[in-house]
């Protein structure tokens, strides 16, 4: 089956579009370019490498590692030692590099314990320490006073003139934002993307945050101590004032400015830092004054959602332009669902109390394979406390939860997901910019993994990963009705929409025992009906569903089993037509008063009222 391409023809356009400015770059000393102006340009390369490590760890992974600064001195001064030792610019690049990505392994440790804003100020003290660490190896760095006498640039033994070097700088800087591109427009890029946006959602998906968190404090470290290296045969001269506080907020502002989440924005961003003082003298007097107005905009903008749809809706339009647009929701009148491993699950007299207040008192159940299993109560009962257990978010004070006879791990969400039990959310959890066939796609990020370098370098082995993830995709998505809509963006579906995306993400992850959590709240008929349609396709398919529900209707029209709690306890347990006559299960709905009253005709009455 031909299935879609994830950039589009577009994609192939834009890409076609970059590789000819590149090219104009590269060849510009032959093309009539001022010697001054190739300087200028070698500037904006290297802020733009610098940026672009940002913008990966910021806009994509949604981690603050503000201390890219740190990162370009150290490649910066490791370079400098090594070229006046003699050693090759090739070696001393590849050394920078690596050691680059070191400090950027260093500085994602305290992101494992802290998020947010603690993260940024341990990055900044850095920063603050570049002339203290400097001072401490004055043979090295050449102390306060700076290192002199650094020689040309010598590649591969031949020894560089100015053309050759600002040649090696774009290759640098068009090499690194290709394979940043690469790498970003991968499942890479969507599990940071995810890791972004809900730290929750990734887990349930079997996402290793940590070790995402990791990767983008680690390669978007990278480039920044490629900026650094290349830096030092500028001036062929570096000292600890050319690294302050001021420096790092210029990287932060170009992020800003060209768009965080964006690969060639990078450019843009460091464009505009470098061109302006140059353009114009007097700017200088004022260029804090106008770099901080252009943070205090920026972040004003960037908090507006209205204006990052727009930007967002018009990237997507730009990023599919000659392809066919995103189409209405398709009619499933039987949903398509392929055979499913038929894997029991059971909760064994599980506990679990928050302070004082005693939310789960031994309560125990049985969901089977090709059934759907119903969790009822009022609100406040449990029901969401136990899914959450089930699906490991919570540990248990008591009991055991067991997939197959196996336990499970409790509280630890993501080995739950990697065991193969997925879910859904109370309120749809969609991150944003990603369109309904990534979000979608993401979900077998874990069970049908491509490496790093192979998805930047797109290797044979990412190109058939790819090919089944979009198969697969495509898949649910048909399942669901939104095959049509693959390539919206998934934020902008309706609520009913939003619900049968998240059915199909968690079905994308291999998993065949599904929770889910109020699925049907908000739906309208022609929702609830395509719901029932796909809940029967799953069952019919072998798989295993647990349903947190308080469409009573819908329950007693789709259930095999149900269990009511009640503050914690199970007080009922049978199919439909036992629950509907439960006194018990009346008398918890209705109160006492209502305790023989025929529950569903009552709830439904009560429903249709309200």
């Amino acid at each position: 089956m031909k299935v879609l391409n994830r950039v589009g023809l577009n994609g192939r356009r834009l890409w076609i579009v970059a590789l000819l400015a590149a090219g104009i770059l590269i060849l510009a000393p032959w093309l009539g370019a001022r010697p001054g102006d190739l300087r200028l340009w070698m500037l904006v390369a290297i802020l733009a490498l610098s940026v672009s490590g940002l913008n990966l760890a910021w806009g994509y992974g949604g981690e603050l590692a503000i201390g890219q600064l740190a990162v370009y001195a150290l490649g910066a001064y490791v370079t400098g030692f090594m070229v006046t030792q003699g050693y090759d610019l090739s070696i001393a690049l590849l050394v920078s590099a690596l050691a680059a990505a070191g400090l950027g392994l260093l500085t994602s440790l305290p992101a494992l314990r802290v998020s947010g804003w603690g993260v940024a100020m341990a990055s900044f003290f850095l920063i603050i320490m570049i002339p203290q660490i400097v001072k401490l190896f004055p043979e090295q760095t050449g102390g306060a006073v700076g290192l002199i006498g650094i020689p040309g640039p010598v590649l591969f033994g031949i020894e560089l003139n100015d053309n050759q070097f600002y040649v090696v700088v774009m290759v640098c800087m068009v090499l690194w934002l290709a394979l940043m591109r690469n790498l970003v427009t991968s499942r890479h890029g969507s599990a940071l993307r995810v890791m972004r946006e809900s730290p929750v959602l990734a887990s349930s998906l079997g996402l290793n945050v940590r070790r995402l968190k990791i990767t983008a404090y680690t390669l978007g470290a990278i480039p920044a101590g490629v900026a650094g290296s290349l830096f030092v045969f500028v001036d062929r001269f570096i000292a600890p004032d050319y690294f302050t506080f001021a420096a790092a907020i210029l990287i932060i502002a170009a992020a800003v400015l060209g768009g965080a989440e964006t690969v060639y924005g990078a450019v843009v961003g460091a464009a505009i830092i470098t061109v302006l003082p140059q353009q114009f003298g007097a700017f200088d007097h004022y260029a804090e004054i106008v770099f901080g107005g252009f943070l205090v905009i920026g972040g004003v903008l960037l908090t507006n959602t209205r204006l990052k749809n727009s930007v967002d809706a018009l990237k997507l339009r730009i990023r599919h332009w000659g392809t066919k647009p995103a189409g209405d929701r398709d009619v499933v009148e039987q949903a398509d669902v392929p055979d499913l491993p038929r894997r029991s699950i059971v909760v064994d007299s599980i506990s679990k109390s928050f302070g004082g207040n005693r939310a789960l008192n031994g309560v125990s159940l049985e969901a089977k394979p090709g059934e759907i299993t119903a969790l009822i109560g009022a609100n406040g009962s449990g029901k969401t406390t136990l899914l959450n257990i089930v699906s490991g978010f919570y540990r248990a004070d008591e009991g055991e939860i067991r997939l197959d006879g196996e336990p499970l791990p409790l509280g630890r969400a993501a080995k739950t997901a990697r065991k193969g039990v997925a879910r859904t959310f109370q309120t749809p959890i969609v991150p944003s910019s990603m369109t309904v066939e990534e979000a979608v796609e993401v979900g077998r990020y874990v069970h049908d993994y491509s490496g790093i370098l192979p998805s930047m370098l797109r290797l044979p082995a990412y190109r058939a990963v790819e090919r089944r993830g979009i198969s697969a995709a495509m898949t649910w998505l048909a399942a669901t009705g939104l095959r049509g809509q693959a390539r919206a963006l998934a934020r902008s579906l309706s609520l009913g929409d939003r619900r049968m995306l998240e059915v199909a993400r968690a079905l994308a992850t291999g998993s065949s025992v599904l929770l889910l959590d109020e699925v049907a709240s908000g739906l309208d008929p022609a929702d609830l009906e395509r719901l029932r349609t796909l809940l029967f396709a799953v069952r019919d398919a072998g798989g295993t569903v647990i349903l947190v529900e308080h469409n009573f209707r819908l329950v007693c029209d789709i259930a095999d089993s149900i269990y009511v709690l009640e503050r914690g306890e199970l007080i009922a347990h049978g199919d439909p037509a036992m629950i509907q006559q439960d006194k018990a299960v009346a008398r918890s709905y209705l109160g006492e008063e209502f305790s023989h009253a025929d529950l569903a005709t009552t709830v439904s009455a009560f429903e249709e009222s309200s």
